[in-house]
């Protein structure tokens, strides 16, 4: 469970659960399939100052597949590797490269949950049950979503163990950072292809009853190359946020047709971090080898400062590190984004520290994009 500070930075609100047909806690972790999870649990723990704490493969009977599990704040990663030809995992990664193959929730009650969504229309992937060992049970379920990917509904309510049944204690690989880099996951946006952006839409809101939070479409989310339209859906709470996009028809490629072509299809494109010093992370993770993307000076100039007000960061503060601001009714957000974190440009990353704003950065949209369509250039993508 989250604490309240976090609950505060990913703009949390009360919600009453009794009248929620699929109530949820909150993102019980992201599970990832990887190359080398060994390799990736090392390069999330230095780069992204995470924290190994649990592991499970062929030293633990876990015959096929090598399992780290990395910690910040409440937000966990599993990093999942075949050992051998043959797996699941490894036809995973042949198609798609390292990506995320479950976004996973934790449920008050699995059965309930489950029963609810297939009933409408979910497709099921896992019926419900328990896994034990000496450390307590853990009930859980599985439905599938866009793509590959999937969410296991999980309640870990009578369990005490590192992190599931069948995985071990396991101590850090490098040193913990003095503070941690980020300490929940924000939200996770997936991309869909084009026409199909609507229908999990409604698949979220029918099948776990999360609400329309924002639309972008048209001249909001396009530039004079590439374009395309997002919707965001979100629970009760607002602790689970999932933006939808699709591309759209425009003179070019524009990056959700290079991630469809790149990944072999929907999944995962980003996932937002939570920090309450975006400052202070920016820094150690770009020491650290971390690559942001380029914001140009222009963006910097004297109407940023008429359209946003004052920010506790002073603009040359931003300027120096690339960090994009914007303002909405409710207040402001300070967020950046990494370039892809492997080598297809599939999956990256986006800090974002949040004051009042229960935003997506609207206004940097057309900067963002315009940095993004530069890298799809320097790749021979756009």
């Amino acid at each position: 469970m989250t604490s309240a500070i976090e609950d505060e930075l990913v703009g949390a609100v009360d919600h009453d659960i009794d009248n929620d047909p699929f109530p949820v806690k909150g993102i019980d972790h992201v599970r990832f399939v990887v190359g080398n999870a060994k390799q990736a649990a090392h390069y999330y723990s230095t780069a992204f100052g995470m924290t190994l704490v649990a592991y499970r493969g062929p030293e633990t009977g876990h015959r096929d597949v090598a399992e780290y599990v990395l910690k910040s704040g409440s937000s966990r990663f599993v990093f999942a590797g075949s050992v051998r030809a043959g797996t699941p995992e490894a036809e995973h990664h042949a198609r798609h490269g390292d990506g995320v193959v479950d976004i996973a929730l934790e449920v008050p009650d699995v059965d309930v949950a489950y029963k609810h969504a297939v009933e409408q229309g979910a497709r099921g992937r896992d019926v419900p049950e328990d896994w034990s060992d000496e450390h307590g049970v853990v009930r859980y379920a599985a439905i599938d979503t866009y793509g590959d990917t999937r969410h296991t509904l999980i309640d870990r309510s009578r369990y005490t163990g590192p992190f599931l049944p069948g995985f071990v204690a396991r101590a850090p690989m490098v040193t913990p950072p003095g503070r941690r880099f980020f300490q929940a996951v924000d939200h996770i946006v997936g991309n869909v292809e084009l026409g199909h952006m609507d229908e999990w839409v409604g698949f979220y809101r029918r099948v776990m009853g999360f609400t329309n939070m924002a639309e972008f479409i048209g001249d909001d989310i396009a530039t004079d190359y590439s374009a395309l339209m997002s919707k965001v859906v979100a629970n009760g709470t607002r602790k689970v946020k999932f933006p939808l996009n699709e591309p759209a028809i425009a003179r070019k490629k524009s990056q959700i047709d290079e991630y469809l072509e790149f990944y072999g299809g929907p999944g995962a494109q980003h996932i937002a971090l939570a920090t309450g010093d975006i400052l202070a992370s920016v820094d150690a993770m770009r020491a650290a080898g971390v690559e942001f993307l380029e914001t140009p000076d222009a963006y910097y100039d004297d109407t940023l400062r008429e359209r946003i007000g004052n920010v506790r960061v002073p603009i040359e503060e931003l300027r120096a590190r690339r960090i994009l601001v914007d303002r909405d009714e409710d207040g402001y957000l300070l967020q950046i984004f990494t370039k892809p974190v492997q080598d297809r440009p599939t999956v990256f990353y986006e800090l974002i520290e949040r004051h009042g704003s229960m935003g997506f950065g609207k206004g940097n949209f057309k900067a963002l994009f315009e940095a993004i369509e530069r890298e799809q250039e320097r790749r021979g993508n756009l």
